[in-house]
């Protein structure tokens, strides 16, 4: 509840204009129950980008590479086109000028979108589908790429549509010229 508020502000009004007051207010609750859990509206905001996408990036093991990469992508666009994906766009500008907002984010969403897409891939190698070091490599890097780039820099549209396009057309190809079994 709390941290649904703090994200729907985020994306509302972005990280200069967040208050302890607003969250309060958003949330339904009193403002000592925001400073007993966050001292300041850093704290408030590095905890909240700790945690997104946990549940989200949950690893699908759907038995083959494709299906798994498919599954993954689809949570990707509803986590990027919803309220977390706005309130991360308001704080992207924020980001470079507060080290721990940055840290947030490399230690939480960043980190736990690459180890999910990881573990598919070592699952893909364990099954023999791709070589080895796929989840380390430009390659494998690709599986999102496009869709941050368009998120971020484009504007333009994003859905499971589009996520399949490029799994099919480019992610796909890619793996199996990089000699992956993948159908």
């Amino acid at each position: 509840m709390i941290r649904a508020a703090i994200l729907r502000l985020l994306a509302d009004v972005g990280y200069g204009a967040l208050t302890m007051d607003a969250v309060a207010s958003e949330a339904g609750v009193g403002k000592a129950t925001i400073y007993r859990r966050w001292r300041t509206k850093q704290d408030l905001v590095v905890d909240t980008i700790s945690d997104l996408n946990r549940a989200e990036a949950a690893t699908p093991d759907t038995g083959s590479l494709e299906g798994d990469l498919r599954a993954m992508l689809h949570s990707f666009v509803a986590v990027i086109t919803g309220p977390t994906g706005a309130a991360t766009l308001s704080l992207l500008s924020t980001v470079p000028h507060h080290p721990a907002l940055a840290e947030a984010f490399r230690s939480g969403p960043i980190a736990v979108w690459q180890q999910a897409f990881g573990e598919i891939f070592d699952r893909a190698e364990q099954r023999g589908e791709v070589p080895p070091g796929v989840a380390g490599s430009v390659i494998g890097e690709t599986t999102s790429a496009l869709l941050v780039q368009r998120w971020l820099l484009t504007g333009r549209r994003i859905d499971q549509a589009y996520a399949d396009e490029v799994l099919d057309n480019v992610v796909l190809p890619l793996l199996r010229g990089a000699g992956s079994s993948i159908a």
